[in-house]
């Protein structure tokens, strides 16, 4: 496989914000922007790696900015590194309010898929070719990440060792 360019794995969704997105706060729950998040990050990491993928973690989240019910929301999303088998997933959400225009980066997001051959064991992935400017900062960026990301997960592993899982 030839390396792709982000752009060829770009998924842009834009949807409105409705009654039932919203908290107590009206403004979009939290949860539902996270759902939203995986779902397009999923397309790009497929769309890189022409195979299953599965989401290994949600690297980040972070939210900027409140969506309002009088928002859109647009999600962009791209593969910005690679690994061997995983990818890492950038996506962009940026709110904008429909009556004046208004548009403002609402929440940023890294996640990590790992591509599946079909006997669901890893497999190896395209390297990535950024082309813009935020394209290449995310992918000159990302061996720092992707070292942080290892330690956290060594981590992870020690506390899970650690809990207990009796029934409460």
């Amino acid at each position: 496989m030839e390396a792709k360019y982000c752009k060829e794995s770009r998924v842009i969704r834009t949807s409105r914000v409705f009654p039932n997105d919203v908290n107590n706060h009206n403004t979009l729950f939290g949860g539902r922007l996270m759902s939203d998040i995986d779902q397009v990050a999923s397309i790009s990491a497929a769309r890189h790696s022409r195979s299953e993928c599965v989401t290994a973690s949600t690297d980040s989240v972070d939210f900027l900015h409140p969506v309002r019910p009088t928002d859109s929301v647009c999600f962009e999303s791209y593969v910005t590194w690679k690994g061997t088998s995983s990818m890492e997933v950038f996506v962009k959400i940026i709110a904008e309010d429909l009556k004046s225009g208004k548009r403002k980066i609402a929440a940023t997001a890294l996640l990590t898929f790992v591509a599946l051959d079909e006997h669901k064991r890893p497999t190896w992935v395209p390297d990535v070719i950024p082309e813009t400017e935020e394209e290449k900062k995310l992918h000159e960026t990302a061996s720092e990440r992707a070292r942080m990301r290892k330690e956290r997960k060594q981590k992870s592993k020690e506390l899970a060792a650690f809990l207990t899982m009796d029934q409460p």
